[in-house]
């Protein structure tokens, strides 16, 4: 249950993206990973119900015994729920294809939308000392994405360098600022992070110009590259920083925790 006498607790950020292939797994695996290298601990939930989040740390299908579908519709033990990976100081609930009935099951629950917040901030919390909570949200608007901004304190959207990204940026924001209306008022955007990023390519270029343009400060300076170690990492189960950790993508992704720590200087309730 929730104490709202306890101190401080870790900031939680959704990394969240309605439209697939952007980036927004391996943005939470390897920004989780950066942090944790940086010495916070950090726990990743996984709420995709494809689970790649788990499946890029390391976490097997067969350890998954108990996962975000038992954290969020059944009263489990976070010690049985939250499991280490393959990164020092870096946790994880795994997730599996049971949660993609979850959203189903919540439309009864009349706390439906508040299930994650609440389960994030029972004192049993505590004992993880955590620094960060990043979510993995699934790649939609639906009911687990809701928790997720309800349970967060900021969103982190990834954003791929292409065509009409911007435009598909849009829903997400209603969403938000919905969410702000109905939930969580503190809700805020820490960022948006562009990702797969060719400088040699003008429409790289182009996207980033009018992502600046219109967003201005809430666009991150790092740009998160296309790179093929960041594409092979999670073949590896590992996060780039692991699988190599030189390369320009595990750099990028250092910066980007980096700026993401700068914009986080106080821990908040």
């Amino acid at each position: 249950m929730t104490d709202l006498s306890r101190p401080a607790g870790p900031k939680i950020i959704a990394v969240a993206n309605q439209k697939g292939g952007v980036g927004k797994t391996t943005t939470t695996i390897n920004l989780a990973a950066a942090l944790a290298e940086a010495g916070k601990r950090v726990l990743v939930v996984d709420l995709d119900p494809q689970g790649n989040a788990s499946t890029g740390l390391g976490i097997e299908m067969e350890d998954r015994e108990f996962t975000t579908y038992e954290l969020l519709l059944e009263d489990i033990d976070l010690k049985s729920v939250v499991l280490p990976s393959v990164t020092p100081g870096l946790m994880i609930i795994p997730a599996t294809v049971d949660l993609s009935s979850a959203d189903i099951e919540l439309i009864s629950n009349e706390k439906r939308s508040f299930l994650l917040h609440d389960a994030l901030r029972q004192t049993a919390m505590d004992d993880f000392a955590l620094d960060y909570i990043l979510i993995d949200c699934p790649p939609s608007l639906n009911l687990l994405t809701v928790n997720a901004m309800i349970a967060s304190h900021s969103v982190l959207v990834p954003l791929q360098s292409e065509f009409f990204a911007l435009e598909g940026l849009s829903q997400l924001m209603l969403t938000i600022r919905e969410v702000r209306q109905s939930g969580n008022k503190d809700l805020r955007i820490e960022g948006i992070v562009l990702t797969m990023y060719d400088q040699r390519n003008n429409l790289s270029l182009q996207v980033e110009q009018d992502a600046r343009d219109n967003l201005g400060e809430l666009v991150f300076d790092t740009r998160i590259p296309r790179n093929v170690r960041v594409s092979e990492a999670p073949s590896f189960a590992m996060p780039v920083l692991t699988y190599d950790t030189a390369s320009k993508g595990a750099q990028a992704y250092r910066l980007l925790a980096r700026e993401v720590l700068s914009r986080n200087s106080v821990k908040v309730a």
